[in-house]
């Protein structure tokens, strides 16, 4: 049976309205209404907090939130407190996880590995690390992952730092983790990276590790109503 995947390349979007879409595609996908999707996109700077969040990880208040312009939400995605931001790249894989043994250990796994596969091409060496999700070059956290479930269809994703202002990781203990720094593959290489040529690496990566013979590319209004679900900005 033909493995369908369709690919969703959103742009720069508002947090909360990308967060909407995506759980409407989760209901979706329960239904079967769609095959498998990936939506890859940037958002404008936010915070999430995620169910295992210690709040003493959020170090700025609303006042300087708000002079940042940075918006705070509290999420239904595992792991702890994240920033997300114009330069990183989000891909959100909405794929039913019945064909893959309904194992979120491995499908976290799997997301580690499409991270450190897309890397080797830019001659890094990422790793893991035992005990901790997400993926390290040189001991900078590079990759953050943290996911969500719902009816065995998952949400929320990974965020892999492409040429990320760093000092917004600041406001933050970023995912609870004080002993490694944050990095991004524009600080590690010394230069800008070409945000498009890492996402369409890291697209091609996600095809290929979780096997997709067949992949579309479809935009958000194709699939869904996005003035009722407030995505368009």
């Amino acid at each position: 049976m033909e493995k369908e995947l369709i690919c969703i390349d959103a742009g720069l979007t508002r947090y909360e309205n990308c967060w909407r879409a995506q759980k409407k595609l989760v209901e979706m996908r329960a239904k079967r209404e769609i095959p498998d999707c990936l939506i890859l996109t940037e958002h404008y700077p936010v915070i999430t907090l995620g169910r295992g969040t210690d709040r003493k990880n959020l170090l700025a208040g609303d006042e300087i939130l708000r002079n940042k312009q940075v918006d705070l939400f509290e999420i239904e995605r595992g792991g702890d407190i994240t920033f997300h931001g114009p330069g990183q790249l989000v891909a959100y894989p909405i794929i039913d996880l019945t064909s893959r043994g309904r194992d979120m250990h491995k499908y976290l796994r799997d997301l580690e590995e499409v991270i450190i596969s897309t890397l080797k091409k830019y001659d890094l060496k990422a790793t893991t690390k035992q005990g901790l999700t997400g993926v390290w070059v040189n001991d900078s956290k590079v990759a953050a992952i943290g996911v969500g479930v719902s009816r065995w269809v998952t949400y929320h994703g990974l965020a892999l730092n492409i040429n990320t202002d760093l000092d917004y990781f600041s406001l933050i203990n970023p995912c609870g983790i004080t002993k490694y720094p944050v990095g991004s593959l524009a600080r590690i290489k010394g230069t800008e990276q070409d945000f498009c040529e890492v996402k369409e690496s890291l697209n091609l990566k996600f095809i290929e590790l979780f096997g997709y013979s067949r992949t579309e590319n479809r935009s958000m209004d194709d699939l869904i109503d996005t003035t009722e679900y407030s995505y368009i900005l």
